[in-house]
């Protein structure tokens, strides 16, 4: 048995880790963490451009693995360490599932001759999409290694009672506890498995000292970020969290992202083999079921209860996703609940049939029947492995928002595995943006224009003849655009990198959810706001022919609506304990805060007098003059 699982072990762990590195990329949204990454090894602090205190990242502990990493790496390209971390632990994620699955069965195989044989772990490495985020920079990997850690450690735990014959020892709890706990800090919507983890085990626990222990090497971590979370940034969650609306509900762009995952692999299929699966392994008496079992807290401290859920979990997790709208990445969101729900038969026996529990003719019908559905397991595998994915439009942003983003970044750059910030710049833009940036070093606002190797500038206020810019020093740049990752890894960290759906920008972060736009790009904050709040010149001839004066004045008065003036002080004035205590105090309604992405709107929301326009309203009529 044990050779088996060795075997598959590295088997599968060595298909995933080709398949991955075969399909290696660096994602734009991966990038963005780098820049976070930069500004903590420069002293800027954990924020995406210096002076704003912005977590434009999802993945607390992904960006501080990473820098980390890169601080022991020391010359190492950030992105080669980020490679090289986020395909170990992918890699890891998929070993400790399986030996986690291992583990669930071994006791019902004591004394038996049995394969262990890869079923779940085969069907998600053949997942295209599966491989492709596994080296993407963005933090899949880590949320693949935590998961199969965390599975591992259940299955421990829900045996040590049979095993040892009394309640887990202190290191297992403790260390299970700590593992659930740092769900939040791994992806927040994760914290419905670790939360889970938690209350599972403070209900089974025996007496006032377990729960103790429970709580404090759960809870101890987490709750010190999030008060630093909320004293730092003033919100309760992520600005990712922010920006997207994770509360909000997209049901139908959610079923829409669901059967795009679904179509090009036919998911259905191995689901009902699995299913199929488990019930043979049920009537087989392979089930993971404790013997012995009494009382409640025994029963749902057992390997029945975990498996249950686990599986539960990853439903949750899909339906979270469905209601969220998904992604506008292919597949991505989806792959953890798939990975929970593959779990308990990420391995599965096939054992030798014995005459304790049936007749050697029926041992032997069930042994057949599961090796068949093993094969068609396989089988399935393999074509998927090998399937086209969305085909034609993979590359294309359709009605559905939805692209194969490796593919769709391999064809705009032109390499075939975009890995370093430097492949970016044959991107669409990004080496115009350079020369638009050496072009104006007395500083600048740099609007994407509608020709790709063009940007519009629009000047920044000059310095006072009195007090010219030192030699050698640059005036105020800002870039305003969509793509903030590669962008933001190109210029240096004096560029202020903002966007207009607001992962980066804390004014476009907290307007109002578009209800038909992009998924994941649900917020368009116009460009007349990044001129009126910042040191550039307001009217023509300096600003783009599509931006409104008006607008801009309208867009200027509302920044000093009282309530806007509290929310962006609380990311960009001085950081010390009032503003930090201050922020914690507000960072609910913060949270909550939003205004309107047009000027006019916004005054009158906030109850503003608006400004006088500057030019005269059409009415039809001739102009008269004197």
């Amino acid at each position: 048995m044990r050779l088996s699982l060795w075997v598959s072990v590295l088997v599968v762990a060595g298909l995933f880790g080709w398949g991955a590195w075969q399909r290696r990329w660096m994602a734009d949204d991966g990038l963005i963490v780098l820049r976070t990454v930069r500004n903590l090894l420069a002293g800027n602090g954990p924020v995406f451009n210096a002076g704003e205190r912005v977590e434009s990242n999802t993945s607390t502990l992904w960006t501080y693995l990473i820098t980390g990493a890169s601080w022991l790496a020391g010359p190492l390209r950030l992105e080669y360490v980020t490679l090289a971390l986020t395909l170990g632990l992918s890699v890891a994620g998929v070993v400790f599932v399986m030996l986690g699955a291992a583990r669930l069965y071994a006791p019902r195989l004591q004394g038996r001759r049995a394969l262990l044989l890869p079923a779940g772990a085969l069907i998600y490495i053949a997942i295209p999409p599966a491989r492709d985020f596994a080296s993407s920079g963005l933090e899949n990997g880590l949320v693949l290694a935590y998961v199969g850690l965390l599975w591992w450690l259940l299955v421990c735990w829900s045996q040590a009672p049979a095993i040892e014959r009394a309640r887990p020892g202190h290191l297992l709890t403790a260390g299970l506890a700590f593992v659930a706990g740092l769900s939040v800090l791994v992806r927040p919507e994760l914290a419905l498995v670790g939360g889970g983890v938690l209350v599972m085990m403070v209900l089974a626990a025996a007496g006032w000292r377990q729960w103790l222990l429970i709580v404090a090497a759960g809870g101890a971590l987490p709750v010190a970020y999030q008060i630093f979370r909320m004293g730092y940034y003033g919100l309760l969650v992520p600005q990712t969290a922010i920006a997207k609306d994770a509360s909000g509900a997209k049901w139908a762009q959610g079923l829409t992202y669901l059967g795009n995952f679904n179509a090009p692999y036919l998911l259905w299929i191995p689901l009902v083999l699995v299913i199929l699966i488990g019930i043979l392994l049920s009537v087989s008496r392979i089930q993971p079921a404790a013997r012995g079992a009494r009382g409640w807290r025994r029963a749902l401290q057992s390997p029945t209860a975990v498996v249950i859920f686990i599986v539960a979990s990853g439903a949750l997790q899909a339906v979270y996703w469905v209601r969220q709208g998904g992604d506008f990445m292919h597949g991505r969101v989806l792959l953890t609940a798939v990975f929970l729900m593959l779990a308990p038969v990420a391995v599965i026996p096939i054992a030798v049939p014995s005459t304790e529990k049936f007749s050697r003719r029926t041992g032997y019908l069930l042994a057949g029947a599961t090796g068949v559905l093993w094969v068609a397991t396989a089988g399935w595998s393999l074509w998927a492995a090998n399937s086209p994915g969305m085909g034609a439009d993979a590359t294309r942003v359709t009605y559905s928002g939805i692209v194969d983003e490796r593919r769709f970044y391999a064809q705009a750059t032109g390499h075939a595995h975009p890995l370093t910030a430097a492949d970016y710049l044959d991107y669409p833009r990004m080496r115009a943006v350079m020369v638009a940036l050496r072009n104006t070093p007395d500083g600048a606002l740099l609007l994407p224009s509608g020709n790709y190797d063009v940007w519009d500038v629009v000047p920044a206020i000059p310095p006072p003849p009195d007090r010219p810019l030192p030699p050698g020093e640059n005036g105020p740049h800002t870039v305003f655009f969509t793509n903030m990752g590669m962008l933001g890894m190109n210029v240096g960290l004096d560029v202020r990198v903002i966007d207009q759906i607001g992962l980066t920008n804390p004014l476009a972060a907290h307007t109002a959810r578009l209800e038909d736009a992009r998924i994941g790009h649900d917020k368009n904050l116009f460009a007349d706001w990044a001129v009126a709040e910042g040191p550039f010149l307001k009217e023509r001839p300096y600003i783009p022919v599509y931006l409104d004066e008006d607008w801009i004045i309208q867009a200027g008065a509302a920044l000093e609506c009282p309530d806007t003036v509290s929310k962006l002080n609380a990311v960009r004035s001085p950081m010390g304990p009032r503003r930090f205590l201050s922020n914690i105090v507000h960072a609910l309604d913060f949270g909550s805060y939003r205004i309107d992405r047009v000027p006019l709107y916004e005054l009158r929301r906030c109850g503003l007098d608006i400004p006088p326009p500057k030019t005269p309203e059409y009415t039809g009529l001739p102009a008269t003059g004197p």
